[in-house]
Parts: C-alpha cells; sequence; structure tokens
C-alpha cells in the first residue's frame, strides 16, 4: 500500500508534530508500506490569509496513493477517498478560543468558513481518531463529530533509560510564551538557593529566548540556571532527561500529554506541572507521579523545593510516572495497523 502523510509545516520552526510524522513514516514503512510525508506550508497570520490556505490545500489533487493519513488543521482538509484523520487538534482560534474571546481572528466569517470546512472534511473521512480526550471531547461539543482516542506512541524510546538523581530541574522543548518557561524563572527566584533548573529548546522568536535571557540577569540567577536555546540533537536532550531530579512541563492548556512528559516518564523521572496545564496531567498525578502546582511562583517554587526535600520520595515518583505511561500500552506496531485498518 502507498500511504501518504499530510502535515502542516511551518519554515525553520519544528516540534512534536514534525517529529511524529516522520516517525509515522518510518514505521508504516516498517510494517510493509510505501510511505511519503507532504508538508504543506502553513501560518496562522495574519487570520486574514487562512482562507487562501485552505482553498489551496482543498485544490490538490492527489495521484498513486492507496492511503491518507491526515494531522493538523488544515492539511486535513486534503481531499482523498481513503482518508484517516489523526486529529492533534483543530484550529482552535476558531472554536474553543474563539468562545473565550482570545481569539485573533477578526471577523466571525473566517470561524464559519473553517467550521464548514472541518466538517466537510470530518464527513468525508474514512476515520477520525483523536490523539486526546480533551481533543475528543472538543471535536464533539462544536462539530458534532465522534472519534476514537489513539494516543501517539514514544519516538526512540531507548534513548530514555534514566540515571542518576541529578542536582538540577530540566525544561525542555519548543521556547514561548504558552509554554511559560519564564514562569519557571520566577519561580526559581523563590525557591531554595540549591535548586537549579536548565532551560533547553528552540525559541520560536529570537524575542523569546532574549526575554529567558533578560530574566535570569534581572533576578541574578546566573549561577542557577543553565539555558541552552537551541534545536537540541536528540541524544544530547536525552542526556539532559535522563540526568535531571525532576523534568518540569506548564503549558497553558496542553490538549493531551505530550512527548516531553512521556519522555521523562519513560526515564524514571518526576514531573512538575499546572493546575492549567489540562491534558498534561494525564500522567502528572500530584504526590503520585510529581507535583501539580498552581501556575504561580510561590506554588511552583514550593513543588521545585519539595523536590529536594524528599529525594527518596522524588524517585518514587518517578518510578510510578514510568509505570503509570507504560500502563497505556502504546507502540507503534499497534498505532500503525489501528490507522491502516
Amino acid at each position: 500500500m502507498k500511504v501518504l502523510i499530510v502535515n502542516n509545516m511551518a519554515p525553520f520552526v519544528w516540534g512534536g508534530a514534525e517529529e511524529l510524522a516522520i516517525n509515522l513514516q518510518k514505521n508504516v514503512i516498517i510494517a510493509g508500506h510505501d510511505a511519503e510525508i507532504l508538508r504543506i506550508p502553513f501560518q496562522w497570520e495574519p487570520a486574514t490569509k487562512i482562507p487562501s490556505q485552505m482553498l489551496m490545500v482543498r485544490a490538490f489533487e492527489l495521484w498513486n496513493v492507496d492511503h491518507v493519513i491526515a494531522l493538523k488543521f488544515p492539511a486535513y482538509l486534503i481531499r482523498h477517498p481513503r482518508k484517516t484523520l489523526w486529529l492533534f487538534h483543530q484550529y482552535r482560534q476558531a472554536y474553543d478560543i474563539f468562545d473565550a474571546g482570545q481569539t485573533d481572528i477578526s471577523f466571525g466569517g473566517i470561524r464559519t468558513l473553517v467550521k464548514n470546512a472541518d466538517n466537510e472534511s470530518f464527513q468525508e473521512s474514512s476515520k477520525i481518531f483523536a490523539a486526546s480526550e480533551i481533543t475528543r471531547e472538543r471535536l464533539a461539543k462544536f462539530n458534532g463529530f465522534d472519534a476514537e482516542i489513539l494516543l501517539p506512541p514514544m519516538n526512540d524510546p531507548e534513548l530514555f533509560i534514566g540515571g542518576e538523581t541529578g542536582d538540577y530541574i530540566f525544561a525542555g522543548g519548543r521556547i514561548n510564551g504558552v509554554m511559560r518557561q519564564y514562569l519557571l524563572l520566577q519561580a526559581l527566584s523563590q525557591a531554595g538557593g540549591n535548586v537549579k533548573l536548565i532551560i533547553a529548546g528552540p525559541p520560536d522568536t529570537p524575542a523569546d529566548g532574549e526575554k529567558l535571557v533578560q530574566i535570569v540577569a534581572h533576578l541574578g540567577l546566573g549561577d542557577r540556571v543553565k539555558l541552552d536555546l537551541r534545536f537540541l540533537p536528540r541524544k544530547t536532550y536525552a542526556q539532559y532527561v535522563n540526568g535531571a531530579a525532576a523534568i518540569a512541563y506548564l503549558p497553558s492548556d496542553e490538549d493531551s500529554f505530550n512527548y516531553i512528559e512521556m519522555e521523562a516518564a519513560l526515564a524514571g523521572k518526576a514531573l512538575i506541572s499546572t493546575t492549567d496545564s489540562s491534558g498534561v496531567l494525564g500522567l502528572v498525578k500530584h504526590e503520585e507521579t510529581g507535583w501539580v502546582a498552581e501556575a504561580t511562583p510561590a506554588s511552583l517554587a514550593d513543588a521545585m523545593d519539595s523536590v529536594w526535600r524528599n529525594l527518596a520520595r522524588t524517585q518514587t515518583f518517578g518510578m510510578a510516572a514510568k509505570d503509570l505511561c507504560l500502563s497505556f500500552g502504546i507502540n507503534w506496531p499497534k498505532t500503525v495497523e489501528t490507522l491502516l485498518r
């Protein structure tokens, strides 16, 4: 079977969705099929350009393809008689974020256009899978379609073997305001002097990286913080995870638990997140697999201090996180079989 994996792309931006597409392609090939990735250029801003980009995707005509697996808006608008959606999230600016009054869509016409196009694409899809319960619930609420939960497997799990408990908390991944690394720095300034922090990953914009540099300087944290602001080789990233005492990951309103915490859990590391991180809390259980703090510097500072109050307990939380992660039974062979059935 010839399988085409369709995803968005933004020049010089790389994240979890891109890693997933590559690993999906690799594992479809391992399963005995041909597979390629079609990356469709897309930008969110200005929102007035979104309709023309949607039209571009709908106009694509595919030949020599037996099965399409589409991942994100507007990539999943592509037409094909055998199309499977693996939905990570829709264009939330037209849905829950619009209802919350926080959208960057300036008028309701774009919202209506997005919803109508989504409904048409969902109707013509052979199967819809959702990458999290939150995504499934949002799809049912706003569009009236049901989906089967299909959690994404980890990539290269063999790298995350754990190791000795180091003297730092690690926060990895893309650097931006939504991931709130700045909040960790504010919390660190209120935590005990023995707490150290490594923040590593590529800034979405130069301003995102510079903001962290300025906070470190302003709060006088230079001797307690390492900023490694770049796209990390996987082995370097894994070394940071394996050597940490705990892993902090506190995005605002995340749809599902993420590779960052799955990798941390597999390495047997305790997890730190916040009450408003939504889907992340599928793995972060307060005082079971780590700590769930309020999204305030004071509450996070207490969680960070807790890592060193009782290291034996911290290690126990890490093993519990690993057990919970493994209990989901997520693996690539089963995932590929499900997507292609």
